[in-house]
């Protein structure tokens, strides 16, 4: 439908079948729809990726994914963010473009983002070869904080909570930074785990808050490479999963200093690297 609204919840019909009857009736998916991230500098325009995700902070979600790739380092380096764009052919994709404005300062090297040109909602490619990229550009984090086990056990309600849209539709992932002592401090959801990422880490980059050095970030589906790639670059010394952790992002947490921890629901959870900061966890 052209011209529509790009919202993070689109309506639909469905026939409903329980208890040997079907009936009609109304419901909300969560909206899918692809987004063009553009990065200006120079005098040099050029689309840097193209990402299946929910409308909303598109901004922070274009400044995350810049951070964790390393593009942008600082929140200084953005000169601005425009959403949209007028020109576009088609009118239902003049929304779903969003611009991210070095000013004078040249294009960096764009050769590593190829990986990403499209990308589903879903992605995440990885490999030995971002790991060894990282400990170029991350140094192992310092000790600190201490999380107690209760306030872990807690997270997955106070996220579950706060998912306005998930509640709704059913269909997104959430990432959520908490402080130590359990006190949910943002949250983001989208059709996409890595995107929800991007979203929290781009609002924490434009509000000047990084590194995430006292912060535990939980997400809603499983620890990825990717997942604790964006973390890391962040600076967030906690992260949280509900469901399992990859092979190769134990490796990178255990290499750069993180607490991993993984099953995060119920009464019970692991911990798969710096303990220490899982305080008291009595043996």
């Amino acid at each position: 439908m052209p011209g529509r609204p790009t919202t993070s919840q689109t309506p639909t019909r469905l026939l409903r079948y329980a208890a040997g009857r079907a009936e009609g009736r109304g419901d909300e998916l969560a909206t899918e729809e692809p987004l063009e991230i553009r990065l200006a500098g120079g005098g040099v325009r050029r689309t840097v990726a193209l990402t299946m995700r929910t409308p909303g902070a598109d901004a922070e979600l274009a400044a995350g994914f810049l951070f964790g790739e390393g593009i942008v380092r600082e929140r200084d380096e953005i000169r601005g963010i425009a959403a949209g764009d007028p020109e576009a052919a088609d009118p239902r994709a003049r929304g779903n473009v969003v611009t991210v404005d070095l000013g004078d300062r040249p294009l960096p090297d764009l050769g590593g983002l190829e990986r990403h040109f499209f990308a589903t909602s879903a992605c995440g490619v990885c490999g030995r070869a971002g790991l060894e990229a990282l400990r170029v550009r991350a140094a192992p984090l310092p000790p600190g904080p201490s999380v107690a086990p209760a306030t872990l056990l807690a997270l997955p309600r106070a996220l579950a909570a706060a998912q306005g849209v998930f509640a709704a539709t059913g269909g997104l992932h959430a990432a959520a930074l908490f402080d130590a002592a359990g006190e949910l401090q943002a949250l983001r959801e989208d059709v996409g785990r890595h995107n929800a990422l991007d979203k929290l880490v781009g609002w924490a980059l434009l509000a000047g808050r990084l590194p995430l050095a006292a912060g535990v970030v939980l997400v809603s589906g499983r620890a990825s490479f990717e997942i604790l790639q964006k973390t890391l670059a962040a600076g967030v010394p906690v992260v949280c999963a509900v469901s399992a952790p990859s092979s190769l992002a134990v490796e990178l947490a255990q290499s750069f200093g993180v607490t991993l921890v993984g099953f995060l629901r119920g009464d019970r959870f692991n911990v798969y690297s710096a303990p220490e900061r899982v305080a008291p966890l009595p043996l």
